[in-house]
């Protein structure tokens, strides 16, 4: 057996270099003993592995990804680099064959430093240690990495903080910059941090930027961990604004601007009409059926489908960039069926047509065997424009955020209110959201009408979701579902027209 020392600095370094000696000596993995931290040998002690300059020709990708593994804290990774190490020898193609369990360990630990890392730069809270008329400014911070990140990381704030000396302390291994070089050390004690007078500042301007309107306590904890609270001033005031949440939105909708006075009045007729009532987030009541053809036609701004094709081209005109053109929906004009997926795709936007993409075809084919003729619904999207990065000359899908479903909410109202269908089919979590006010639960709530101020709403799993299944016999299986949910959607159609 041969051990490896490896030292708590420099160990990418260090790993290296063993790495490189143990291949040029044909050692395979199963006889090597790595151990991190300088500690004595223990009960496997073996001989030293061999040193010395060897030539590895390993493919960058492999050279990226040992640099972030090794900081991980699994006590195996230098094991199963090495092991991965020794197959690249003789496996071409290895590095991008995503199949491969052993490199999908080692991917997952590359990106749970990378997180490590970002946790650091957004966490890290200096306090001035030192007088302030010096020369150069000291700083000190204290921080509990959850991997071996400290230097790794150092650079970044040797960069954005150049101009001042800090420390970042650890319980492992401390980074200190001093007029302009970084050096690291072991175990240094955890320093004696003053308060600083500019923390009072920061909660103050934390507490006001804070929207009780949109707290998602789960995405809150996801990117800021309770394990770092203790270290971050503005933590403090978290638990006091969750408490506040409801109370602050209550207020913020009771402050919140009057109808303005241009049809006003008509509006609020149309919310006093006879209509199924439910209670809206805030726990007032509201009228589900709130879209009246006859207001409409005597004066509305958009008394046909040509003014609102004619609407649609005038923002064509002014196409942001990173979207496609409009694509409105297409069908009878008076279906009782209204089919609502997510955004139009590639295929959609160059032709200017809802579903006629890959997901279309599914649509279409489901529709097929469930009995559903597509040219008696009319068929949209509840955003419309198509949400894209340019990779090369590709431009790759993007799903619709929250601004891009908040704007579309006028179109697809409008497309209702033309329309007037008996039943509206929501296809997928953007449709979910758009119609219902939530994606939550989709899989849970497919299969199921719900009343909500657009009218009925039958709800499914978009086509996308289908085509995204990595397993052939899964898509068959969610199809055939697929085809169960669209059946059952044209059975409760019919109950409705009997």
């Amino acid at each position: 057996m041969r051990q490896v020392q490896l030292p708590r600095i420099g160990t990418d370094k260090a790993w290296r270099g063993a790495a490189r000696g143990l291949l040029a000596a044909r050692i395979p993995p199963e006889e090597v003993i790595w151990d991190h931290g300088g500690a004595a040998p223990g009960l496997f002690e073996g001989e030293a592995a061999p040193t010395g300059p060897a030539t590895v020709k390993v493919p960058k990708a492999f050279v990226d990804l040992a640099n972030r593994v090794v900081w991980h804290r699994d006590p195996e990774r230098f094991a199963r680099l090495y092991a991965f190490l020794w197959r690249l020898r003789t496996q071409r193609g290895l590095m991008e064959d995503r199949g491969d369990p052993a490199l999908a360990d080692l991917r997952r630990m590359e990106k749970a430093v990378n997180r490590c890392r970002h946790k650091m730069t957004a966490f890290v809270r200096f306090r001035e240690i030192g007088p302030r008329d010096a020369p150069r400014r000291s700083f000190a911070a204290w921080f509990e990495p959850t991997h071996h990140t400290v230097e790794l990381t150092a650079p970044f704030f040797a960069r954005r903080f150049g101009d001042m000396d800090w420390l970042i302390a650890t319980p492992d291994v401390s980074a200190r910059f001093e007029n302009g070089a970084i050096t690291l050390h072991e175990d240094l004690p955890r320093p004696d941090l003053p308060q600083d007078a500019h923390e009072d500042l920061w909660r103050t301007y934390f507490s006001n930027i804070f929207n009780p309107a949109r707290v998602k306590v789960g995405a809150m904890m996801s990117e800021m961990p309770k394990k770092y609270w203790k270290n971050l001033p503005e933590a403090q005031a978290i638990p006091g604004l969750l408490a506040e949440a409801e109370a602050r939105v209550r207020r913020m909708a009771e402050a919140a601007p009057t109808l303005p006075p241009l049809r006003a009045e008509r509006i609020r007729e149309r919310l006093a009409a006879p209509g199924v009532v439910r209670a809206d987030p805030t726990g007032q009541e509201r009228a589900v059926d709130l879209f009246d053809k006859a207001d409409i036609d005597s004066g509305g701004a958009i008394p046909d489908f040509a003014a609102l094709r004619a609407r649609a081209a005038e923002e064509d005109r002014t196409t942001p960039e990173g979207y496609g053109r409009f694509v409105l929906g297409e069908g009878p004009e008076d279906a009782d069926l209204m089919v609502v997926g997510e955004q139009p795709g590639d295929v959609e936007d160059r032709e200017g047509r809802p579903f006629v993409g890959p997901a279309g075809q599914v649509f279409d084919r489901a529709a097929v065997a469930a009995g559903l003729d597509r040219r008696e619904a009319y068929v949209t999207n509840a955003v419309k424009r198509f949400k894209f990065t340019l990779r090369g000359k590709r431009r790759i899908h993007q799903s619709p955020g929250a601004p891009e479903i908040e704007q579309a909410r006028w179109w697809i109202a409008r497309e209702v209110e033309l329309v007037r269908p008996k039943l509206l089919l929501a296809m997928g979590g953007t449709a979910a959201e758009t119609l219902t006010g939530t994606r939550a639960g989709i899989l849970k709530r497919r299969g199921h009408v719900e009343e909500t101020e657009y009218g009925l709403v039958f709800l499914t799993v978009h086509p996308s979701y289908i085509l995204r299944l990595p397993d052939a016999e899964l898509q068959r299986e969610e199809e055939a579902r697929y085809v169960a949910d669209l059946a059952a959607a044209k059975e409760a159609l019919g109950r409705m027209a009997a």
